[in-house]
Formats: structure tokens, C-alpha cells, sequence
């Protein structure tokens, strides 16, 4: 591997670091946005027992928002159960804002890396190609440095591509799971509305 990176030249240390930043960021968005510490199945059911049991306490409110994205919004709705289902709704979808927010945390970053990935190893192909042509000399090129040219600017590219396809993929993906999520637990904090106010059994 130090070999390939050696041969690549000093551009393929922008990608690396690219790279590393893209894995920390598809992991950490792999482990936050799985369904069940999002939306945890069965927490409406869970809350509208409770809150017909025993009303909205503290105690209830703070295990809501300390426990998901969806306890935070429901814990948000909850805090207003005294007023209007309209303002209800409102203080939900403030919540629901700042949750979908953090849905999308890093996805930016992810999609950028995705898209200058490939940029970066244009660049190092470029590299290759000015030592390439700027190692002319009255008798020619030497093997070694037109050998050194090819590697830095074949290398670059292709792991700039690498880099990118994954990226990318990924960053669509979580895209695409930040909107579902969204979309379920707006879905979700309407009926506990709508149930809390007797609108629906």
C-alpha cells in the first residue's frame, strides 16, 4: 500500500484524507440513522398509554427527549398539551425542524467529498503529466521519470474515482433515510395530536 502511495506522489495524500473523512462520516450516519434509535417502534402506543394513565410529567417529558429525535418531538407537542391542537403543531413542527436538522448532519460534507473527489484526482493527474513534460532534457526523457509521471497521474485518478463512487452512493442513500424518517415521525406526531385531543381513537 505505502508502495502505491509512494508511486502516486504527494497529490494522493489530499485524497486520502478524503477518504478517511468519508468513512467516519458514512459510519457515524450508519449508526445514528437506524430506525430504532430514530423512531423507536411502539413509542406512540408507549406515550399515548402513559400520558392516559398518568398525564404529562416531567419525568415523562425528559425520558421522551433524552431517549430519540421522535421523543424529542412528541416531548415538544406535549409540553403544549393544554393549548390548541394549533399550537400543539406548531411547537411539533419547530421541533421536528431542528430534528430534521440533525438528520442531515454531515451529509453536506459527504456529498462535497463526493464531488471534489474526483477534482482532486484530476489534479494529481495534471501533476503527472507537468513532471512528465517538464523532465525533458537535451537528450530525452529518462524511463524512471516518465515511469514516475504515468504513476502519479494514472494513480490519482483512479482513486479519486475511488473515493467518489462510494461517496456518493452513500450520500444519496442517507438522503433519501433522512426524508423517510422525516416523513414517518411527522406522520407519527400527528396522530398522538390528534389522539390527545380526540380527534382520533
Amino acid at each position: 500500500m505505502f508502495t502505491i502511495v509512494e508511486a502516486a506522489g504527494w497529490p494522493i495524500w489530499l485524497l486520502i484524507i478524503a477518504s478517511v473523512v468519508a468513512v467516519a462520516l458514512i459510519v457515524e450516519r450508519l449508526v445514528f440513522l437506524r430506525n430504532k434509535n430514530v423512531t423507536p417502534a411502539g413509542l406512540l402506543d408507549t406515550t399515548i398509554q402513559e400520558f392516559k394513565q398518568r398525564g404529562v410529567s416531567e419525568a415523562m417529558l425528559s425520558s421522551l427527549s433524552e431517549g430519540s429525535p421522535l421523543g424529542r418531538v412528541f416531548a415538544a407537542g406535549l409540553k403544549n398539551v393544554k393549548s390548541s391542537p394549533e399550537v400543539m403543531k406548531d411547537s411539533i413542527e419547530e421541533a421536528g425542524r431542528a430534528v430534521a436538522h440533525e438528520l442531515e448532519r454531515f451529509l453536506t460534507t459527504l456529498g462535497t467529498i463526493a464531488s471534489i473527489s474526483p477534482l482532486l484526482g484530476l489534479f494529481g493527474t495534471v501533476v503527472g503529466m507537468i513532471e512528465i513534460f517538464g523532465a525533458q532534457t537535451a537528450v530525452g526523457n529518462t524511463p524512471a521519470i516518465l515511469a514516475h509521471g504515468i504513476s502519479v497521474a494514472l494513480y490519482n485518478t483512479a482513486f479519486g474515482l475511488i473515493v467518489a463512487v462510494p461517496s456518493m452512493i452513500f450520500y444519496r442513500h442517507f438522503r433519501a433515510k433522512a426524508d423517510s424518517l422525516t416523513i414517518e415521525m411527522e406522520q407519527q406526531a400527528v396522530k398522538l395530536v390528534e389522539i390527545v385531543h380526540g380527534t382520533r381513537k
